[in-house]
């Protein structure tokens, strides 16, 4: 079995290799999608293919839309040229459960795969007449938080970014400047209403799409680039929206198991991709079988009616609370001290970790009992529930092949939100004492001992990448197995970080306890394990 739009014109093979196969003439929703699109989408990476593509291919399936999605590119190009175009845009989702059952579903809901190049001139021309089309209602985002950024951690715009400021929207550069671009195109072209959505994994994340693009707006206009009133056109919700969203679902590297099992099943577009900018993709999708899509429903130019698929669609308060719940509390503080505490014991999968008794212990200690104590219900997810699922399902999924060594991939940037929230919310409530807390601390303080790069053993890793890593280990350097502290100074300089933690740890009255468990885990060989035990031990 061959994937590519050739390769499916038989289906009986596929079908008694129980793969579910798409119900719908490709064909027709390619045209249909073509002449009028309404959903084109950024980011084509794994977490796309195995979501937002699904979702419509749900629709198409069910009759419910007659049209697929667009998607387009903007950091990797060498995704489309080799995930997509040899596969005429089709692939293959897979869905481990943790019961080992599997489902494998060919997709085929994308109909077209583009990149954001602007010297690609076809290319370029074919993403401003969609973005011209008065039928587009929306425009989704899988792009990663760093994908919003116009600063660097100086706090200084890239040199990209100014250069679009000062050239315009002709020929830019950086992916918000295209984006700007494209709006303006729409804006010129009749000022037609669009939703862009973030659907990234980062806190506020419509907000955060809203600033990027707002600002180049501004700055053009503000350089006489573009119509005054374009400003306007972005500023009104009415024309242009920005909903929050809050996704979950896990979507870890394409894995060398479940390539030999399709492989077995008789599929022979199996290969594994590593582009020359370090993605790793697939024709096929590997992919936890719970998902979870909370969006704003804040769309003025209609949207596909996802609901039908399993989308919740409410009010930025109810979104924000969900956000909240999974980012602060619920799930990835979980991840992180499965990221730091697996990287340092030696651990190269999450569902190996959670047979491990301390670590099992530490994430049902940070979640249960110092973050479910500061969660608001959403009133749509029940928190208890979700922990329980993480826990007790998502976490241990044996067949889930993702790694504490990606999930640690820029921890500075992420424990202010997954801790530092949790923090906060303890020093405003009356009833509840930060000092109190045990757990989230411990997990701070293993992060500084990962910092140092030796794992529990006395062996040399390599650190996941982090945009502060030069920084982070220019303060630790010098620190060494077996030092005896104490390490107040030495360590100021990150706990007293408020970017870093969201708060001054020492302010908070947190650091002297992060600092006591630092000095133990730094005791020697083996005492990242003796540290657990002690304070986990049941």
């Amino acid at each position: 079995m061959i994937l590519n739009s050739s390769g499916l014109k038989d289906m009986k093979p596929w079908l008694e290799a129980g793969f579910e196969m798409p119900r719908f003439d490709r064909e027709m929703v390619r045209e249909n999608t073509l002449k009028n699109p309404i959903w084109l989408h950024f980011g084509a990476g794994n977490i796309f293919r195995a979501f937002p593509a699904a979702l419509q291919q749900k629709l198409l399936d069910e009759g419910k839309s007659d049209r697929g999605i667009i998607v387009c590119e903007g950091y990797d190009y060498e995704i489309i040229e080799r995930a997509y175009k040899p596969y005429d845009n089709l692939s293959v989702l897979v869905v481990l459960k943790h019961d080992g059952n599997m489902d494998k579903k060919v997709i085929a809901s994308v109909v077209e795969a583009l990149t954001a190049d602007t010297g690609d001139k076809n290319n370029w021309q074919t993403l401003k007449n969609i973005f011209s089309n008065p039928s587009l209602q929306m425009v989704s985002f899988t792009i990663t938080e760093k994908g919003y950024s116009l600063k660097n951690a100086k706090g200084e715009y890239y040199p990209d970014v100014e250069s679009d400021f000062k050239a315009g929207p002709e020929s830019p550069k950086s992916f918000i400047a295209k984006l700007t671009a494209l709006c303006y195109e729409r804006y010129k072209s009749g000022k037609y209403p669009v939703a862009l959505v973030s659907m990234d994994n980062c806190s506020h994340n419509g907000s955060r799409l809203y600033e990027a693009v707002s600002t180049f707006a501004k700055e053009w206009a503000k350089n006489k680039l573009v119509d005054e009133g374009f400003v306007d056109y972005i500023e009104n919700p009415e024309k242009v929206s920005f909903p929050w969203s809050m996704i979950d679902k896990i979507t870890p590297r394409p894995d060398m198991g479940v390539k030999e099992m399709l492989e077995k099943y008789g599929l022979e577009s199996t290969e594994l991709i590593i582009t020359s900018k370090n993605t790793y993709t697939a024709p096929f999708v590997n992919a936890e079988e719970p998902q979870y899509l909370v969006i704003e429903d804040l769309f003025p130019n209609g949207r596909p009616p996802l609901e039908e698929a399993g989308v919740i669609f409410t009010d930025r308060e109810t979104v924000d609370k969900v956000e909240k719940m999974k980012v602060c509390t619920c799930l990835n503080p979980l991840h992180t001290a499965l990221a730091v505490y697996g990287c340092l014991l030696g651990y190269n999968t999450i569902h190996d970790e959670m047979k491990d008794e301390q670590l099992k212990a530490l994430v049902e200690k940070v979640g249960y009992e110092e973050g479910l104590p500061v969660v608001i219900n959403p009133g749509i997810i029940n928190p208890k529930d979700f922990i329980k699922e993480v826990v007790e399902v998502r976490l241990p999924n044996p067949f889930m092949p993702d790694t504490p060594q990606r999930i640690a991939t820029d921890t500075s940037q992420k424990l202010a939100i997954r801790f530092g929230e949790t923090i906060k919310a303890y020093q405003k409530r009356e009833d509840l004492n930060v000092k109190d807390l045990k757990y989230i601390p411990l997990v701070l303080a293993g992060w500084l001992r990962y910092l140092l790069a030796v794992d529990d053993e006395g062996k040399p890793f390599t650190l996941s990448p982090d945009p502060l890593m030069e920084h982070l280990r220019k303060v630790t350097e010098g620190i060494k197995l077996g030092d005896k502290g104490p390490f107040d100074e030495k360590l100021r300089p990150i706990l007293s970080d408020t970017s870093i933690f969201g708060v001054n740890l020492f302010e908070a009255g947190l650091a002297d306890k992060v600092l006591g468990y630092f000095e133990e885990l730094v005791q020697g060989p083996g005492a990242v394990r003796a540290t657990l035990k002690k304070y986990l031990q049941n």
